[in-house]
């Protein structure tokens, strides 16, 4: 019984460190922004409310796609989402509010059927292969660069940046644990 117990302390503390250092490496991954110059900012989606107005996530990404886009890092801004439950297409409101803040419109590109990160990277690279893009700065919250980075790198895409929204809340404890699970999901189907 002893030895039993001697293992089962193992593996939880050997689980353990594994989570901390994947929790610190998407941490420090999401957090060291480094865009270069590339052909397509890639901007995933995230709640639109009800009333039409973006959350505060998905102001903040594409905030930061304006900051690059006006930097001159990118001359194409790509945006992806799906329909939310509460009624509104991501892409659609991303693309509005990009133009709203001085952004052409022939600047941008809609995907309305990214309801995944997974889904986002297959239509992007779809596009980017129309497009002959080889470059990509990935703007997301910190938490969720590194997936989106790995499932293009599994679409066999060959330069991939990132830089991460300046927008955080109590609730990316959460999600730094979600993606724990969802990044390891998407390595093993890869």
């Amino acid at each position: 019984m002893k030895s039993a117990t001697y293992i089962v302390k193992w593996v939880a503390i050997v689980l353990g460190s594994w989570f901390l250092l994947h929790v610190a490496a998407t941490t420090i991954d999401g957090l060291t922004d480094n865009a270069q110059p590339a052909d397509c900012l890639l901007v995933l989606g995230n709640t639109v409310n009800a009333d039409g107005t973006l959350s505060p996530r998905l102001q903040g990404r594409l905030d930061k796609a304006l900051n690059l886009y006006q930097a001159g890092v990118s001359p194409t801004i790509f945006v992806s989402g799906g329909l939310g439950k509460e009624g509104h297409y991501e892409g659609t409101a991303m693309r509005q509010y990009l133009v709203a803040h001085g952004v052409p419109a022939a600047a941008i590109l809609v995907d309305n059927a990214g309801n995944t990160t997974q889904a986002t990277a297959r239509n992007f690279v779809a596009t980017a292969q129309v497009r002959h893009f080889s470059s990509v700065v990935v703007v997301s919250q910190f938490f969720h660069i590194s997936r989106t980075k790995l499932l293009l790198k599994q679409q066999q895409f060959p330069r991939i940046y990132g830089a991460h929204a300046d927008y955080y809340e109590l609730r990316d404890i959460y999600a730094l644990i979600r993606e724990f699970a969802a990044y390891y999901t998407y390595l093993f189907q890869g």
